[in-house]
């Protein structure tokens, strides 16, 4: 598998040094900028592509029990906050825990996060501000390995600038393939490593469970990985709020802690984190990814 710049081709390394300038002349914004022009990017999409804007006016009237003009609100608005996330990708580097607009809920988070010395499953989805909470996550300790987990793209020029940008303030990606010798390795070592729980997987990588009043093929990887490393299951998440932003906590699962079978006890750390990410999405639904197809693949039976 081909990583880093030098494994690039040429034309791939001019595509990335394309993106690297106009990424920085659109962080010239500040986070004002990103606010309107990702807000105008996500009404973009909404009025061009209607499948998309079809399927999260769908999945919301059906998931929350909406009528289709309430869905619709609630769709268009989260097609802003999609492309607002985008555009904060390119301000990474200027986000931390000292940001002025930065709130904790509940206000000891972070002494919480910092103040233990066991490993952590950080459970997290495609909601509020997701690419500016990998970077935070970087910086929450020092010594301590601190990693995301992610797809990786089959554009080289684009997966490098991405990687680029979300490891900005510290926190190292990792590709969801290879994940997990690195990810035991971490949690040896009382780290951190962050995953995405809310989106669609395979049939032979999930177990079925319901999610928003729907069944859903929930991936098990980071289950696995939670228990067999013995770590804390923490969901985390970074809303948008105002002009700022709430990070956000529910209180931690120990999985050391847990009985049964190891099978028993993956599926109780899935159960887990999947009713965490709903609350997460019920609290601000308008900031949730539903565009996607969460629910694609099907039980057998």
């Amino acid at each position: 598998e081909r990583t880093g710049d030098n494994a690039m081709t040429t034309a791939e390394r001019m595509r990335l040094w394309a993106m690297l300038g106009l990424g920085s002349l659109l962080a010239m914004g500040g986070f004002a900028g990103s606010r309107a022009l990702g807000a105008a990017l996500g009404r973009v999409i909404w009025l061009t592509v209607p499948s998309r804007r079809r399927m999260a006016t769908s999945n919301i009237a059906d998931c929350l029990g909406l009528p289709a003009q309430q869905a619709a609100r609630i769709a268009k608005n989260s097609f802003e906050h999609t492309g607002r996330s985008f555009l904060e990708l390119l301000l990474t580097h200027r986000f931390g825990f000292d940001f002025t607009h930065l709130r904790m809920e509940p206000e000891d988070s972070l002494l919480r996060l910092r103040a233990g010395t066991r490993p952590i499953v950080a459970a997290t989805a495609h909601l509020g501000a997701w690419e500016l909470l990998a970077s935070l996550l970087g910086e929450l300790y020092q010594e301590r390995p601190r990693l995301v987990v992610v797809r990786k793209y089959s554009d080289a020029a684009a997966h490098a600038f991405i990687e680029r940008r979300r490891q900005a303030r510290g926190a190292m990606m990792v590709g969801h393939r290879n994940a997990a010798s690195t990810v035991l390795r971490a949690l040896r070592k009382n780290g951190l490593a962050a995953f995405l729980v809310d989106h669609n997987a395979k049939r032979q990588e999930a177990v079925f469970l319901p999610f928003l009043n729907k069944e859903a093929a929930v991936n098990i990887g980071p289950a696995i990985l939670a228990v067999r490393g013995k770590a804390l299951l923490w969901p985390v998440a970074l809303v948008r709020e105002g002009k700022g932003y709430v990070f956000k906590t529910q209180e931690p699962l120990d999985t050391a802690t847990l009985e049964g079978s190891m099978e028993e006890r993956i599926l109780a750390a899935a159960k887990f984190y999947t009713k965490a990410t709903e609350k997460f999405v019920l609290e601000t639904p308008e900031q949730w990814f539903w565009m996607h197809n969460r629910w694609k693949t099907k039980p057998l039976f």
